[in-house]
């Protein structure tokens, strides 16, 4: 994935950086970025730059992709398939998300371009768990809605490409976990939820399956980025 982030970025400023015409008339933007959401992530945006006439307000569409930590492994078993305890386990995690920014110009901070962002969100997760040598793999995974904020300002390359700095945070609210042929929801209408063989057998709730699974919740955001007036 880092060859991926590093090419990408390379390859959209080469691109993009030959551009030599005015922005007085540009209506929309293109962006990429990437840096630390909660681990690594890449970002891309297309932006309203003059959705309103007389009001200084943006409205940014993105998506994103982050590679996250999925949790502990050995509770992730207990909770989801068995109590069996063989195998290697190996593990991993990722985020794809929707966002949507309302992006104010404000004097908060005597920086050029500094805006505030603000808006909702929506993701998809999943995490893997692989235990080698002990026949299980399987998927746990979310869908979410959130909110977010943020803030950013843009420094001028030339007179399309943009140099973009920004840091955020986002926060996802609670969603029902599914993995193998058990779910568990925040209202704990739990759908075949296992017993927990350390506590008298008795079966596992969502907070269990929550605190063991790495779902997304906070989010924070420093990010890095290239934005091209089209």
């Amino acid at each position: 994935m880092k060859q991926l982030l590093v090419g990408a970025f390379l390859g959209f400023y080469t691109i993009m950086s030959f551009s030599q015409t005015t922005t007085e008339d540009s209506k929309f933007a293109l962006g990429i970025s990437t840096g630390y959401n909660r681990g690594l992530g890449v970002q891309l945006s297309v932006t309203a730059l003059k959705p309103l006439e007389n009001i200084p307000l943006q409205i940014r569409f993105g998506v994103g992709l982050s590679k996250l930590d999925p949790g502990n492994a050995a509770d992730a078993r207990r909770i989801f398939i068995n109590n069996a305890t063989n195998g290697v386990p190996e593990k991993k995690a990722s985020a794809f998300d929707y966002r949507l920014d309302f992006m104010l110009d404000s004097n908060l901070i005597p920086i050029e371009n500094f805006q505030i962002a603000f808006g909702p969100r929506y993701t998809s997760y999943k995490a893997n768990f692989n235990y080698v040598g002990g026949n299980e793999n399987f998927d746990v995974t979310s869908n979410q809605f959130g909110i977010g904020i943020g803030a950013e300002s843009q420094f001028k390359i030339n007179n399309r490409l943009n140099l973009l700095a920004a840091v955020g945070i986002d926060y996802y609210f609670n969603s029902t976990l599914k993995g193998h042929d058990t779910s568990y929801s925040p209202d704990n209408d739990n759908v075949n939820p296992r017993n927990d063989n350390e506590n008298n057998n008795e079966e596992f709730t969502y907070s269990d399956a929550d605190k063991a699974i790495n779902q997304p919740s906070f989010m924070p955001r420093v990010l890095i980025g290239l934005v091209y007036m089209l």
